[in-house]
């Protein structure tokens, strides 16, 4: 017989394998991804707020496509750097579950956000001139709000199945607490929590798909129409729906290396914990760096302010 364990429950999260002396080094490189990661979308949403021409749909999109990525690195990179410096691994019950809680919510609102983006791009390519009417200021409202509360709704009924279940284990193995780690602990089987998190799992992403795939099928089809009478219908197109294509892609390789690397038991237990966080920190450092370099409107604003700032200095 397996006894229970009862509240107040501590974990202990397995965390990566640190051979000695190398924890401040560690402790640095984990420090500077979160550094890049707040400039990076602190600048970019600093820059939206404050220039008045970059208030439509595309850049509103872009500002809560930051906060969801802030919210995944923040859950993850201060605790692994209180790991590398101090050693520390022991987390409890409440905020164990509240950053596997925000870790999933990042996971799904990034897809749900991308695929409102998707939508706004393909309303602006394809009905130009109808894009004001449709694109209100109230369904562009109503579009970020439903993003967030379908991914809080599909991850909010994910940990409700967590209520009641008994554990009999508190070695988390894993870097972050998760869904599925903190259930490997349970006592008994969680079959419903294992289907209902793959079936979901599963139509998230099949859904955001199609309709990612559907909106860029009908953009390439009226950018080759009409590019053959304005070539600068093709510019246009590439230049708004390359951000956000670039980016959906480069999450989904991160999600791809994940899924890859758990295939493989040959691969070692640090590479596959490492591959593990790639989609915590490299989506959020580089988006703000996708949308810099290849929005014209957005780059040119941060060179405008940053021009503005020097001279004030001088």
């Amino acid at each position: 017989m397996v006894t229970a364990l009862k509240q107040p429950i501590v974990f202990e999260l397995e965390g990566f394998d640190v051979p000695t002396g190398y924890g401040p080094f560690l402790f640095f490189l984990a420090l500077l991804a979160y550094i890049v990661v707040l400039l990076g979308n602190g600048i970019v949403v600093s820059i939206i707020v404050m220039d008045k021409t970059l208030h439509r749909p595309m850049f509103v999109m872009v500002c809560h496509l930051v906060v969801c990525d802030l919210l995944g690195a923040t859950a993850v990179l201060p605790h692994l750097m209180v790991h590398f410096l101090m050693g520390q691994k022991r987390i409890a019950y409440n905020l164990a579950i509240a950053q596997a809680f925000c870790v999933h919510t990042y996971g799904a609102a990034v897809q749900t956000i991308l695929g409102a983006m998707a939508y706004d791009r393909y309303v602006a390519v394809c009905e130009p001139l109808r894009y004001h009417a449709i694109m209100t200021s109230a369904r562009l409202h109503i579009c970020c709000a439903l993003a967030w509360i379908v991914a809080l709704l599909l991850i909010a009924v994910l940990f409700i199945f967590h209520i009641n279940v008994p554990l009999c284990g508190q070695t988390i193995k894993h870097v972050y607490c998760s869904n599925r780690s903190i259930l490997n602990l349970a006592c008994i089987p969680t079959p419903i929590n294992n289907i209902y998190g793959l079936s979901m799992t599963w139509s998230l992403s099949t859904g955001i798909f199609i309709i990612i795939a559907f909106s860029y099928i009908r953009i390439l089809s009226a950018s080759l129409k009409q590019g053959r009478t304005d070539k600068t219908v093709r510019t246009k197109a590439f230049q708004t729906c390359t951000p956000h294509l670039v980016i959906y892609v480069l999450y989904e390789i991160a999600s791809l290396i994940i899924i890859v690397s758990l295939r493989f038991p040959s691969v070692p237990q640090n590479i596959r914990k490492f591959f593990s966080i790639l989609i915590i920190i490299i989506p959020p450092a580089i988006n703000p760096i996708i949308y810099g370099l290849v929005s014209r409107d957005l780059r040119a604003s941060i060179i405008k302010h940053f021009s503005i700032q020097s001279c004030h200095k001088n």
